[in-house]
């Protein structure tokens, strides 16, 4: 059996943590069994789906380096859902209803009030011809709901949660085809599922509900139900994760905190599960980790400083050729391999590289404490001629703590400050050649 796995996101809002890790374990699957990854666009809400948001997807799982081995759009099959519609309704599995929402409404509570779970009570099933036509006349417009078989349990052995079971007689038959004559997803992804022939349907917790009534649709349109995961879920620490709350978007953190995306795929791909979330360089190395059994059952608190830690990491052992074209994309150009070594250790993000480049070519210098003015103008006199190398610093110091006999934090801090306004950063020995000596000394003495 071909192993085929799809990840089917709705343009209706921007891509987050939580969804791109249900495309990437399914994408990780299909590349681990070699195996076809397909991406399909769920855009069958016809008021809140975008454009933009469509290629926004596309975008944001190009730049993660998720690729698919074919692609197609809901809106493109009206007529394979039509074709489906009338099978079912010919078998028995879909009627017509003809409830306003407020009638609904009013039945969900009189059934809550009793102390009734809130299914439909199925009145629709006992209307005859006459009052359909009736029903109709009157303006009342008919929508269709899928009959589940409440005297059939509905069982499977779950690739990530085990064993799960749902007691037909407590699900709700669920309405399908709206009034406007639009199939819903629910169906809509069962008869896609079935045609392109999708082997691992594994997607994240909150669809395990869905996925008891999609076992009734399958088995009534005679198809093979495909192997069942379900991923725990992502929280933050303040709860839940969606596309309409800030922070989480991939466009956020690729263009706004400018992380990494195997920073992200790290994450994404290792946290709640057996493995220990570390800093791969490729999707091949995540590929030859992964294993869906090693995926826990509990829910995953997401915490943007781990995922800073790892960005971190990756630039810290991440090579000058390698980077190079990515400064030249963020307005920096003439950064050197001299100067991406001196400062990657201090990059948290390469966003953060501009700070340095500031610092040595373009400072701000307002930090100073007057009384180590005597101590930078002979720090100044003592500093060596000539071009300055990594080997300089030592000698300078070294001459500095025989002149004045400061030592650690009375020696260094100064001459940090002095040198780039700040009292952190890369070690100055690597920081003076980049500066240049005749800046270096114009730094030191601008206060005399």
């Amino acid at each position: 059996m071909t192993v085929i796995t799809r990840f089917a996101p709705s343009p209706t809002g921007k891509l987050h943590i939580g969804n791109v890790r249900v495309a990437l374990v399914n994408w990780l699957y299909a590349q681990k069994y070699n195996g076809n990854f397909i991406l399909r666009i769920d855009d069958t809400d016809r008021d809140r789906s975008k454009v933009e948001y469509h290629e926004a997807i596309i975008k944001d799982l190009q730049w993660l380096g998720i690729n698919w081995n074919s692609s197609f759009l809901q809106s493109t099959r009206f007529n394979k859902y039509a074709a489906a519609k009338q099978y079912l309704i010919s078998s028995g599995r879909l009627y017509e209803c003809y409830e306003t929402p407020e009638m609904l409404e009013i039945e969900r509570k009189r059934q809550l009030a009793s102390g009734y779970p809130p299914i439909y009570s199925r009145k629709s099933l006992e209307l005859t011809t006459a009052q359909k036509v009736q029903l109709q006349a009157e303006g009342y417009k008919v929508h269709y709901r899928f009959l589940i078989d409440r005297n059939k349990p509905i069982i499977w052995n779950d690739l990530i949660k085990g064993e799960i079971k749902y007691d037909g007689s407590n699900v709700s038959d669920p309405i399908v085809i709206k009034e406007d004559g639009t199939m819903i997803y629910m169906l809509c992804s069962v008869i896609d599922d079935i045609e392109y022939r999708i082997s691992h349907i594994i997607r994240g917790e909150d669809h395990i509900t869905n996925t008891a009534i999609q076992i009734q649709m399958f088995e009534a349109l005679g198809a093979a139900i495909p192997q069942l995961g379900h991923l725990s879920l992502i929280k933050s620490d303040s709860g839940k994760i969606s596309k309409r709350i800030g922070g989480f978007t991939i466009d956020y953190l690729k263009d706004q905190l400018g992380i990494e995306p195997m920073a992200v795929n790290n994450l994404l791909a290792l946290s709640g599960t057996s493995n220990n979330v570390d800093a791969y360089f490729s999707l091949e190395s995540l590929i030859t980790k992964f294993d869906l059994s090693a995926f826990s059952k509990s829910t995953i608190i997401y915490n943007e400083n781990e995922l800073v830690t790892l960005n971190h990491k990756l630039l810290v052992n991440t090579e000058y050729d390698t980077i190079k074209h990515r400064l030249t994309a963020i307005g920096l150009p003439d950064v050197t391999k001299e100067f991406w070594l001196a400062v990657r250790h201090n990059l948290n993000t390469l966003n953060d590289i501009k700070i340095w480049w500031q610092i040595c070519y373009l400072p701000t210098l307002d930090k100073f404490q007057e009384q180590d003015a005597e101590f930078l103008k002979l720090a100044a006199e003592l500093l060596p001629s000539g071009k300055l190398t990594d080997n300089s610093w030592d000698d300078w110091v070294q001459n500095i703590i025989k002149a004045t006999n400061r030592r650690g934090k009375a020696l260094f801090m100064p001459l940090r400050l002095a040198l780039t306004g700040i009292t952190y950063g890369p070690e100055l020995k690597y920081l003076l050649p980049l500066i240049g000596g005749d800046e270096v000394r114009a730094r030191l003495l601008r206060y005399q």
